[in-house]
């Protein structure tokens, strides 16, 4: 059975090969979801480990809509990837009824020939996940990453299973929530491959910062928050 760990730094990608996982999903920010890696540490992952590394492909957080730009960013890190000599990566594109955006996401495919694609998570999103998942069986998807529309893996079992039953090529891969007694169940239940963050907390500082540098209201599914020019103006005007 494949255990993909899911790394947010160069340290969690060498514990995960460490412990013995077979794959790393490389992303930076988990809390958020999850987005692009940089290229500082793609290219020391690349460098440093032996395992089989995935990259995510979302270039920010909020929901998996994107724009004109923003895709030609995912085209561009998916190249750079595959420069860099990486096995694959996690990436795809919604609509905004929540259902896939099957153009795009069959660009972000034509662009990874030669590596692996993995549909990501926002496959939780969609209002009809079994003719959802046999779209992406035809497209050439090879791995689902899903929690079966629910918080946990196992919350969502019932889902996961009629997908596995369901796809002749998809290799289906169940993430959220998973840790040793998840996993157990699992491979009983025929899984071929697992997903898991395994993260513990870690205080870095002595002190608490008296200024935090996060912004609660910022993080959230529904919205993108986006530079306003009107702001930037007005505020460039006051000083020229």
């Amino acid at each position: 059975m494949i255990v993909e760990v899911c790394a947010n730094s160069i340290s969690s990608a060498l514990a995960a090969e460490q412990a013995g996982a077979d794959r790393v999903e490389l992303c930076s920010e988990l809390g958020l979801g999850g987005i692009t890696p940089s290229y500082g540490f793609l290219k020391t992952a690349v460098a440093t480990l032996n395992i089989s590394l995935h990259v995510l492909i979302r270039p920010r957080s909020g929901d998996f809509t994107y724009t004109s730009e923003e895709f030609d960013v995912m085209l561009a890190d998916i190249a750079l990837c595959k420069s860099l000599g990486v096995a694959g990566v996690v990436s795809g594109a919604l609509l905004k009824d929540g259902s896939i955006d099957r153009l795009r996401t069959a660009m972000l495919i034509q662009q990874s020939e030669g590596m692996s694609f993995t549909f990501h998570r926002a496959f939780d999103w969609v209002p009809d996940p079994l003719a959802s998942a046999e779209a992406l069986d035809a497209m050439g998807v090879d791995c689902l990453l899903s929690s079966g529309q629910k918080r946990k893996a196992m919350e969502g079992i019932e889902l996961l299973q009629q997908l596995k039953n369901r796809l002749s090529k998809v290799v289906v891969m169940p993430g959220g929530g998973v840790r040793e007694e998840e996993a157990r169940q699992l491979k009983s239940l025929g899984f071929r491959a697992l997903h898991l963050s395994a993260v513990k907390q870690q205080r870095q500082l002595d002190n608490t910062p008296g200024v935090s540098m996060i912004s609660p209201a910022m993080i959230g599914d529904e919205y993108v928050w986006q530079s306003d020019p009107e702001i930037i103006s007005a505020v460039v005007h006051s000083v020229k």
